[in-house]
C-alpha cells in the first residue's frame, strides 16, 4: 500500500499522548515542508506544497509563515513562492561537525585493522571535501589535508557519492560537473562513468585506480546522513601495495560502513 506524506506524518504521531500530538504534528509538518523545498531548490508555491504534502493550503500557509519568521524559508525569485532560507546554513554546518564525531571511531577502527590512512568526506556542491582523517602507520602513505577538495568523477569517495544519488540528484549535477582529465586513467565520458556507477551500486564500493593522482589508488563506500546529505569513508593506498591489500580493505570497509550506517539511522543529529 502506498501512503501519502500526510499519512506518514499522522503515523509518526500515533504513539504520542493526546496532549503531545498537536506539537508533534506541527514539527512533523514543518519538517515535511523543508524536505519538499530541499528537493525543489528554485522554490515552490503554497499551492504546490499543499498538493505535494497532502495538506490544506491554510495549514501550509501557517507553517510557511512561522518558518519565514525564523528565516528558515525565504521568498523565491520569479514568483515561485518560497525556498530554503539562510538560517538553515549554520544548522547544516553543525550536522557536519556531528558526523565527524560519530564517524571518527569507525575511521580509527579501520585504520587500526589495516594500518592505512582513512578519510571521511562530504559532498559539497560538485566536489568532495575531506573533513576528517586518521593517518596510517606506514612511512610511505597516501594522505590529503583536511579541507582539500577533489572532483567527484575521479575520486573514490566522489564516485561512491555519485552512485548513491538518485537519478534526479545526479541529473542536477551533470550540467555543473566537468569531467576533466587528471591522469591518463581518469574517466572523462558520462557513458563510461555511468557504467562505473552501476558497478558501484552493485558492489557497494567504489575505486580510484590512479584516476585522481598517479601513484595512488583508493576504495570508498558512501553513507547517507540523517539530514539526507551524502558522506563517504575512503582508504587511499600507494599503488605499489594496493593490489595485495585490496580484498582485505574492501571487506573491512564494507563491514565497518554498514555498522556506521546502522548507527546513523538511529541518530537524530542535525
Amino acid at each position: 500500500m502506498v501512503r501519502s506524506r500526510s499519512d506518514e506524518i499522522e503515523h509518526l504521531e500515533a504513539g504520542e499522548a493526546p496532549a503531545e500530538r498537536p506539537a508533534v504534528q506541527v514539527i512533523a509538518r514543518a519538517a515535511a515542508v523543508l524536505r519538499a523545498l530541499k528537493e525543489h531548490p528554485d522554490g515552490l508555491s503554497l499551492g504546490e506544497l499543499a498538493k505535494l504534502l497532502g495538506l490544506p493550503r491554510s495549514t501550509v500557509q501557517r507553517i510557511v509563515d512561522a518558518l519565514h519568521a525564523e528565516n528558515l524559508v525565504i521568498a523565491a525569485s520569479q514568483a515561485r513562492g518560497v525556498r530554503l532560507g539562510p538560517a538553515l546554513l549554520p544548522l547544516a554546518a553543525a550536522a557536519k561537525f556531528a558526523i565527524v564525531d560519530i564517524a571518527r571511531p569507525t575511521l580509527q577502527q579501520i585504520s587500526r585493522e589495516c594500518g592505512e590512512t582513512v578519510d571521511l568526506s562530504l559532498l559539497d556542491a560538485d566536489k568532495v571535501v575531506f573533513v576528517d582523517q586518521v593517518r596510517g602507520i606506514h612511512r610511505l602513505r597516501a594522505e590529503s589535508d583536511i579541507g582539500v577538495s577533489f572532483p567527484l568523477h575521479s575520486s573514490a569517495p566522489g564516485k561512491a557519492m555519485l552512485a548513491a544519488m538518485d537519478e534526479d540528484e545526479r541529473d542536477r549535477l551533470k550540467a555543473a560537473l566537468r569531467l576533466g582529465r587528471l591522469t591518463s586513467r581518469t574517466i572523462v565520458s558520462w557513458e563510461a562513468l555511468e557504467d562505473s556507477l552501476a558497478e558501484i551500486r552493485r558492489t557497494g564500493l567504489s575505486s580510484d585506480l590512479e584516476e585522481n593522482a598517479d601513484g595512488v589508488c583508493a576504495i570508498a563506500a558512501s553513507l547517507r546522513l540523517p539530514t539526507g546529505e551524502l558522506a563517504a569513508i575512503s582508504i587511499p593506498v600507494p599503488t605499489q601495495r594496493f593490489a595485495d591489500l585490496r580484498e582485505q580493505l574492501e571487506a573491512l570497509l564494507l563491514e565497518q560502513c554498514e555498522k556506521l550506517q546502522q548507527r546513523l539511522r538511529g541518530s537524530r543529529f542535525g
